[in-house]
């Protein structure tokens, strides 16, 4: 595996090689997520969903709950049931 060196400017920039750029298909405004682990940087390509995309998924979670028999005023119970737990 090769080992690229960036360097950061004084804005806090690093610039990607381009060889990475291709081989990930990341172009010109792509979103990155960046995490910190330790003393590395992880940088993951991430797709923000469109409006038809989230659209689509919550088409799907409603037929999801209406298949398992669940309905709006389930919610709230169902979310303090959750934060319950999570408390636990």
């Amino acid at each position: 595996m090769a080992v690229d060196v960036l360097s950061v400017s004084s804005k806090g920039q690093i610039v990607l090689p381009m060889d990475i750029r291709k081989k990930l298909d990341i172009e010109a405004g792509a979103k990155l997520a960046a995490y910190a682990i330790g003393d590395m940087i992880m940088l993951k390509p991430i797709d923000i969903p469109t409006e038809q995309d989230f659209r689509k998924s919550l088409d799907e979670a409603a037929l999801w709950a209406k298949e398992a028999g669940y309905e709006e005023a389930d919610v709230n119970d169902i979310v303090k049931s959750y934060r319950k737990s999570k408390r636990s």
